[in-house]
C-alpha cells in the first residue's frame, strides 16, 4: 500500500514539474520528444505517455521558452534565450523550492 501511494505521489510530482524537469534537460543539449521519455523513465522510474510530453513541448514552444526544428525524422528541441532565463531563475529558487517540499506537514489524523 505504502509503496502505491509513494509512486502515485512520484507520479503527480513529475507531472505537476514536468516544464522545469524538461528544461533543466534541455540545459546542456537538444532533446526531442522520444529522449525526454527516456530520461524522465530512466532518472524518476515514471513512463509519462507520448501525448503528456509533447502537449508540455508544444505548450513550452509556443511560449517561446523552446525551438523545435526537424532534423531527419524526428523534432529536436532546445532552450531559447527566454528559456535560458527561465531556467536560470528556476536554478536560483531551487534552495527555496527544497526547503518548502522538506517542510510540507500534514494535518494530525
Amino acid at each position: 500500500m505504502f509503496n502505491k501511494t509513494v509512486k502515485k505521489l512520484r507520479n503527480r510530482v513529475i507531472k505537476n514539474f514536468l516544464d522545469i524537469l524538461v528544461l533543466i534537460e534541455m540545459k546542456d543539449n537538444p532533446l526531442s520528444g522520444y529522449d525526454v521519455i527516456g530520461l524522465i523513465h530512466k532518472k524518476y522510474d515514471v513512463l509519462l505517455s507520448s501525448g503528456t510530453i509533447y502537449s508540455q513541448l508544444y505548450s513550452l514552444e509556443r511560449e517561446g521558452i523552446i525551438r523545435g526544428e526537424q532534423n531527419n525524422r524526428k523534432r529536436v528541441y532546445e532552450l531559447t534565450e527566454a528559456g535560458k532565463h527561465a531556467i536560470g531563475d528556476v536554478m536560483r529558487v531551487n534552495e527555496q523550492i527544497q526547503h518548502l517540499l522538506q517542510n510540507l506537514q500534514l494535518p494530525n489524523s
